[in-house]
C-alpha cells in the first residue's frame, strides 16, 4: 500500500509538474534565447548520433526486407516497404529512443547537479523564475528538435537502404528513390512525424521533473540521470501505442 501511494504521489507529481510546463510556455517572457541554445543542444548535437543510427538501422532493414520478400519474387518491393516501415513506425520510435538515451540523461544529470549544489536556490534569490528558464524551455527545445530528428533519421535510414541494396543488387539511385517515395502521400507521413512532439514532450517533461526535484547530494543526480532514461523511455513506449491506435483512427488509410 505504501509503494502505490508513492507511485501516485509521484504521477501526481509529475501531471502537475507537466500541466505547469503547458502553461508557463504561454507566458512571458518566452526565453527565446535560452530555447534556441538548448534546440542546438538537444537537436544539433544528437543529430550525429541520429544520422549513424539511421544509416545503419536502414542498411539492416534492408537486407532483412530483401531476405523476406525474395521468397515471395516481390524484390522490386524493397525500397517502397523500407521507406513505409520507416517514415511509419521504426524512425519516430528508434529517434525517441535515441533522444531519451542522450538528451533525457543530460537533462536530469544537468537540472539534478544545479539542484543539489543549490544553484536553482541561487537563480530564485535572484529573481529568475529558474522553473521557466531550466525546465520550460528544455521541453520547448524537446518538443522542436523532435520531428526535425526524425526527418534526419527517416532520410538516412533510406539513404542507408540503398547503399546495402546498391551492393546487393546494383540498383540505381532513380529506381530505388522513385520506388521509395511514389507511394508515400502526406496522410503518411505527417501524422507520424507530428507524434514525435509528444514524444519529445514526454522526454522534456520526465526527465526535467526528475532531474528539478533531485535529492541527496551526487547520488540523487546519478539516480534522477538514470530513471529519466528508463522512465522516459518506458512511457514513450507506451504513449506511441495509443498514438499509434489515434492515427489509425482519423486517418484510416494508414491501417492499410
Amino acid at each position: 500500500m505504501a509503494a502505490s501511494a508513492e507511485a501516485i504521489e509521484w504521477f501526481g507529481g509529475l501531471s502537475l509538474f507537466a500541466g505547469k510546463i503547458v502553461r508557463e510556455s504561454f507566458v512571458r517572457p518566452l526565453e527565446f534565447t535560452e530555447v534556441l541554445k538548448q534546440v542546438f543542444e538537444i537537436g544539433w548535437r544528437s543529430a550525429p548520433l541520429i544520422l549513424l543510427s539511421g544509416l545503419a538501422v536502414g542498411a539492416v532493414l534492408s537486407m532483412h526486407t530483401r531476405s523476406t520478400l525474395e521468397r515471395f519474387g516481390a524484390e522490386s518491393m524493397m525500397p517502397t516497404a523500407l521507406a513505409f516501415a520507416l517514415v511509419k513506425e521504426t524512425g519516430p520510435l528508434i529517434t525517441g529512443l535515441l533522444v531519451s538515451g542522450r538528451v533525457g540523461a543530460g537533462i536530469g544529470a544537468a537540472l539534478g547537479g544545479m539542484r543539489v549544489t543549490e544553484q536553482i536556490d541561487a537563480l530564485e534569490s535572484l529573481a529568475v523564475n529558474s522553473f521557466k528558464y531550466l525546465a520550460v524551455t528544455r521541453v520547448i527545445a524537446c518538443v522542436i528538435a523532435m520531428p526535425l530528428l526524425t526527418v534526419l533519421m527517416n532520410f538516412a535510414g533510406i539513404i542507408g537502404g540503398f547503399f546495402a541494396e546498391t551492393i546487393t543488387s546494383g540498383t540505381s539511385f532513380t529506381f530505388y528513390f522513385n520506388s521509395a517515395f511514389s507511394s508515400l502521400t502526406f496522410s503518411d507521413y505527417i501524422p507520424p512525424t507530428l507524434k514525435t512532439m509528444v514524444f519529445g514532450f514526454i522526454i522534456g517533461t520526465t526527465s526535467a521533473y526528475l532531474g528539478y526535484n533531485a535529492k541527496g547530494g551526487a547520488e540523487g543526480v546519478g539516480k534522477a540521470s538514470t530513471s529519466s532514461v528508463v522512465l522516459s523511455s518506458m512511457f514513450l513506449i507506451v504513449i506511441n501505442v495509443i498514438l499509434v491506435k489515434f492515427i489509425f483512427f482519423w486517418y484510416p488509410g494508414n491501417g492499410s
